[in-house]
């Protein structure tokens, strides 16, 4: 297992639900987000050939997070009536496109993908999300896959990109988003930082508990003052931010638990034809008698190329 993919699946299937609206089949079924993800899949499948990995899921309120702070993601609408119905349609569609899941009840996907990078420190992983926290996990052996300015491509996020980004290295994006706070889970930061501000605090003093601990370097006072008075926001806040290491004890994954398999096309075809996707339907009629042919002849089967959405 020398490459790994991760998937973000939520984070994805959220983008996919928004990305292509007002699509449904003609019994009413509607189908937008089935519609992208299918196309994301296809991608995946072009881009990533031979790599291992697997979709991981949430599954449930992560309960280490809620017991720290019980507004922990209150702020977070309910899915929309219109996703509730593509969730079964996608996660069956993910499986005959041959990837594993990963999940945990209590457990939010960026905890198990952590988790996952820790448990195995040999093969070079690239985690497919948009989230920033990830970012936390960037290392020489580590980068991420997040989504183009226009939407339409995966960019690789390593530690230069997180840098030029942030303003600050993937050692210290803990510290940068306690202070900035995160207001997609519902984290406030220290009220008047900013993300220049953070950048600098933490270039100058390289962590919360340097400023903290000889908090009369800081030469501003207001900002001094700040940092004082929010000490105890900031340590909640580092808890909530930071991955957790340790997969569940009763959840035995090995290297076998991320073996990709060859995408069942006649499943996804009868899929496709199923929901009228006509115009993926074409596509993947394509792609079934390549992989037919490419079973007879190595040479043949040359995947078609999609953009995202």
């Amino acid at each position: 297992m020398k490459k790994l993919l991760l998937i973000d699946a939520y984070a994805w299937i959220y983008r996919s639900y928004y990305a292509v609206r007002a699509l449904s089949s003609s019994k009413g079924v509607p189908t937008n987000a089935v519609f992208a993800m299918m196309r994301f899949l296809l991608k995946l499948e072009d881009e990533f050939p031979g790599w291992n990995g697997a979709f991981v899921f949430d599954l449930g309120k992560s309960t280490h997070r809620t017991a720290l702070a019980a507004d922990y993601k209150a702020n977070r609408p309910p899915m929309p009536d219109d996703m509730k119905p593509q969730i079964p349609l996608i996660r069956d569609l993910i499986r005959d496109f041959g990837w594993p899941f990963v999940e945990y009840e209590g457990y939010e996907a960026d905890d198990l993908i952590a988790c996952i990078v820790r448990a195995f420190p040999e093969p070079a992983i690239r985690i497919v999300s948009g989230d920033k926290d990830l970012s936390q996990l960037i290392d020489g052996r580590v980068e991420m896959l997040t989504p183009s300015k226009d939407g339409k491509e995966l960019v690789v996020r390593g530690e230069k990109e997180t840098l030029e980004k942030f303003g600050v290295p993937p050692c210290a994006i803990i510290d940068y988003l306690a202070l900035v706070g995160d207001t997609s889970d519902n984290i406030p930061g220290i009220e008047g930082i900013g993300p220049k501000t953070a950048a600098k605090l933490l270039t100058e003093f390289g962590s919360i508990d340097a400023m903290t601990a000889a908090p009369e370097r800081i030469g501003k006072e207001s900002l001094r003052n700040k940092i004082v008075a929010g000490a105890e926001r900031l340590a909640l806040n580092r808890k909530l931010v930071r991955l957790l290491d340790t997969l569940p004890p009763d959840l035995a994954l090995g290297e076998d638990s991320f073996l990709k398999k060859a995408p069942d096309y006649e499943a996804i075809c009868g899929s496709a034809r199923e929901l009228e996707l006509r115009s993926l339907a074409r596509e993947l009629e394509k792609r079934r008698t390549d992989a037919l042919a490419k079973k007879s002849d190595p040479n043949d089967g040359k995947p078609v190329q999609l953009e995202l959405f």
